[in-house]
């Protein structure tokens, strides 16, 4: 029989799960890619988001990056596309078929980019790059704002066009995964393309105010040379260190590889 006792005992109440303390940016974005997705993340997945920022912070180059989107991780393309900062892109033709949770989002050279506003940037404090997880291309563009500002594919490592009519070459390296991006200052051009880096001469330009475009360059507002790659990250913003961005950006996919 039940003693008296026990029948006058309370129903068992859950606790209210509260969010854990941490780092508000890494809060928001994680937060922001859930409400995409319409799910969770794995926690595996929302502590490599939150090791990235936080290491973009204790690097002292996260305040630099003023547009940038994480193409992997989340568990749907929309989730891909929440900016993790600034606003978001807006895309131009990619679907769920293209997106992979492990290597990032697939161009086709023809019809699909993204459009991503940063605002005025001043040339002679302009970053700005793509991480390749495959397809590396040989003649088409990353990412560019205009014509004569551009990133683009080569035989042999990269190009880059530094507000000049004429291309920089960009090391030697075609292996894959890794980050090809360019640092802009007054009179110097540093890169790093595919674990490679240096730096050339560069002429001084004014400020860029029209929309990056992803997979390909803006030229007067629209798509030129589009690229088939496999993107897992792009980045643009103002004067950073390349060599810690690529760091970062290495680890990220390893652990999101990791997690998924």
């Amino acid at each position: 029989m039940l003693s008296p006792l026990f029948g006058q005992l309370s129903p068992l109440r859950v606790p209210t799960k509260v969010a854990p303390a941490g780092d508000s940016d890494a809060l928001a974005y994680i937060a922001a890619v859930e409400a995409a997705d319409g799910q969770a993340l794995e926690e595996g997945v929302a502590t490599a988001f939150t090791d990235f920022i936080v290491g973009c912070k204790s690097d002292g180059i996260w305040s630099a990056i003023k547009a940038s989107c994480i193409l992997a991780g989340a568990r749907t393309l929309s989730g891909a596309l929440v900016p993790l900062v600034g606003s978001a892109p807006t895309n131009f033709n990619f679907v769920s078929g293209d997106y992979d949770r492990e290597t990032g989002l697939k161009g086709n050279a023809s019809t699909k980019y993204l459009r991503h506003s940063a605002g005025t940037i001043a040339s002679n404090q302009m970053a700005y790059g793509v991480w390749v997880n495959s397809d590396r291309i040989t003649s088409q563009s990353y990412v560019g704002p205009a014509s004569l500002h551009q990133i683009a594919g080569n035989t042999s490592g990269a190009r880059v066009r530094p507000g000049v009519s004429t291309f920089t070459q960009m090391g030697t390296s075609n292996t894959v995964p890794g980050i090809i991006g360019v640092n802009l200052q007054t009179t110097t051009l540093n890169w790093i393309c595919l674990g490679q880096s240096g730096s050339a001469a560069k002429t001084s330009t004014g400020s860029i105010t029209t929309p990056f475009f992803v997979y390909g360059v803006n030229v007067n507002s629209s798509p030129v040379s589009l690229c088939a790659s496999r993107l897992g990250f792009y980045f643009i913003g103002g004067n950073l260190d390349l060599a810690l961005l690529d760091t970062r950006v290495s680890t990220l996919m390893t652990n999101l590889a990791a997690a998924i």
